[in-house]
């Protein structure tokens, strides 16, 4: 029993840190009108108080990985909550949208630790045998972020003030600086050398990377800075890869990539980011700018898609056993892909909301098929000694894809359509969610290369954990 409630307590721990870090990515969009107003901002500055936790967390997550092997996962996933609290507190106290901007990089800096190492610290803490069903409630959590994130910054401005979004984190990165004391006895790290050089590389080049992505789509993809970010990023990430085949203890060992799976799993998940969260981002301002909705009411119209993997999440196990993990990213990709291109036949200015029911269904199934799978391929496919590693690079790939499609279906968006009138917004809206669409169908096919990594016996030993661990919870 008290085995039990150690697994239960790691879930916890590693499933609420997911979910307070995706919840935050997502939350403070809601709240930009009235921050707008109370600290009168500029679009520019609107823009990067989404922008600025974004870059952070992408670009520092492969060094987050990297600083927990060298020093310990449990002590910088623990440094990575008292930043991220620390950085609320300081964003909710912000009387200036500059010092608001400076505090939401800082959120970016504590998600970037503890983001990656919450799934290395599951891993390391369950059983072989039942690591699917607790991966399946921290992707569930993470769901759940997704899925609550529009309606709880709709509601917290209605109810309260802006400020309450981010003062919310402060209990609960307390909570979990405490949590995590007792969920990990010990400070895992394995015996080898700081990788400064690439440490710094890979980090210079995924900040000029995801800079000129966010920038490309506002200030033109032709513009000088634009271009000089993306060349700072093309030249620090070939040195990168250079320094790491030339060192004995890289920080990344690129033999990584001869694993198939690994390569696989990485490129679709880019592939589905791209695709899924670029189509998103302009479905939730349908709701809103076309049919004039709240944003409480457009977040509940969009749950039917958001909150599906917190109903697919208890049925994973069997799912598993049945077609295996392999297998489900290649269903959950095509779910995914038929959705986007059923909601781009239909969707229209005077749609109505059953028109649209069915498709946000679908896709969420797919997604919920997606994301557990792939943190299990991830991890089995890295091996034991570069789960941090492999973690942040997935989670990197993720979040570069999300802002590369936001920018370039924006593109698409603007070429065909644009914000002038409804009629133009829907004429932009369907190429943009077709694109969107091919590429999760073209993420689909490559996942047939996939191979299958677990036994039938290991996943039907898998699914009665799954049982029991669902009693325990």
């Amino acid at each position: 029993m008290e085995r039990e409630k150690k697994i239960g307590l790691v879930i916890a721990t590693t499933g609420l840190a997911q979910f307070m870090a995706a919840l935050d990515n997502l939350v403070v969009t809601t709240a930009l009108p009235t921050i707008r107003q109370h600290l009168h901002a500029g679009l520019s500055s609107l823009e990067w108080t989404v922008n600025a936790y974004t870059l952070a967390f992408a670009t520092l997550l492969i060094a987050g990985a990297a600083l927990g092997d060298k020093f310990g996962r449990k002590k910088i996933f623990q440094v990575g909550i008292v930043i991220f609290t620390a950085a609320s507190a300081s964003a909710a106290l912000s009387t200036s949208i500059t010092t608001l901007i400076a505090s939401r990089s800082l959120q970016g800096v504590g998600g970037a630790l503890m983001v990656p190492l919450s799934l290395t610290l599951l891993s390391d803490g369950v059983p072989r045998q039942r690591r699917n069903f607790a991966l399946g409630i921290w992707g569930a959590l993470g769901g759940l972020a997704i899925a609550i994130g529009p309606l709880v910054g709709g509601a917290i401005v209605q109810i309260a003030n802006w400020q309450w979004i981010f003062w919310l984190n402060v209990p609960t990165g307390i909570a979990l600086t405490v949590l995590t004391t007792f969920a990990f006895k010990t400070n895992s790290k394995l015996p080898k050398r700081l990788d400064l050089v690439g440490l710094s590389l890979v980090t210079v080049g995924l900040f000029g990377l995801v800079n000129g992505i966010i920038n490309g789509s506002s200030k033109g993809w032709t513009n000088q800075s634009v271009i000089a970010s993306f060349v700072v990023a093309l030249v620090s990430l070939i040195a990168f890869v250079v320094a790491e085949m030339r060192l004995r203890e890289p920080m990344v060992p690129l033999n990584i990539f001869r694993s198939t799976n690994f390569t696989i799993i990485n490129t679709v998940s880019l592939l589905m980011s791209f695709g899924l969260f670029g189509s998103v981002f302009f479905l939730s301002q349908y709701f809103q700018l076309i049919q004039g909705l709240s944003p409480v009411a457009s977040g509940i119209r969009i749950l039917p898609w958001t909150a599906m993997p917190i109903v697919v999440t208890p049925f994973l196990g069997r799912l598993v056993t049945r077609f295996g993990g392999e297998r489900l990213v290649q269903i959950g990709l095509s779910l995914q892909g038929v959705g986007l291109g059923w909601i781009a036949l239909v969707i229209g200015v005077r749609s109505s909301y059953p028109t649209l029911v069915g498709a946000f269904v679908v896709a969420g199934v797919g997604t919920a098929l997606f994301f557990v799978p792939t943190a299990s391929i991830t991890l089995e496919s890295a091996g034991p000694k570069m789960e941090a590693i492999a973690s942040g690079v997935n989670n990197s790939l993720r979040e570069v894809g999300g802002a590369l499609g936001i920018a370039t279906l924006g593109a698409v968006f603007s070429s065909f359509g644009g914000f002038r009138s409804p009629a133009a917004f829907i004429d932009g809206l369907r190429p943009a969610i077709t694109v969107g669409a091919i590429l999760l169908a073209s993420a689909a096919l490559i996942t047939v290369k996939l191979r299958r990594q677990h036994s039938v016996n290991q996943d039907t030993n898998l699914t009665t954990a799954t049982s029991d661990d669902l009693m325990m919870i």
